[in-house]
């Protein structure tokens, strides 16, 4: 496995971060979503959504990323430094 694999699969560990740390709810199964511009996508700028939110009737693709942005209050930065976060609580002391 590689390092940008091992990666995305901690990222995805995480579970959908918009139901864990915006909605506040429980542990949802999520995939990758890469963040900013496709053109120039890292596997490591990446953040965890369900189906719902990813590509869903709620999800960003969906909706766009301004409506996205707009409907939860957040920003792929924010989420990105969210899932950042949640991934160090997990790792422990």
């Amino acid at each position: 496995m590689t390092p940008e694999e091992r990666h995305m699969a901690r990222v995805a560990s995480v579970g959908c971060i918009v139901c864990l740390a915006i909605l506040g709810r429980s542990w949802v199964p999520a995939t990758v979503h890469h963040c900013f511009d496709s053109s120039d996508r890292s596997d490591f700028l990446t953040i965890p959504l369900c189906y719902e939110h990813h590509q869903g009737a709620n999800g960003f693709h969906r909706l766009g990323e301004r409506t996205f942005n707009l409907r939860y209050k957040t920003s792929e930065r924010r989420l990105l430094g969210l899932t950042l976060h949640q991934m160090e609580l997990r790792r422990g002391p």
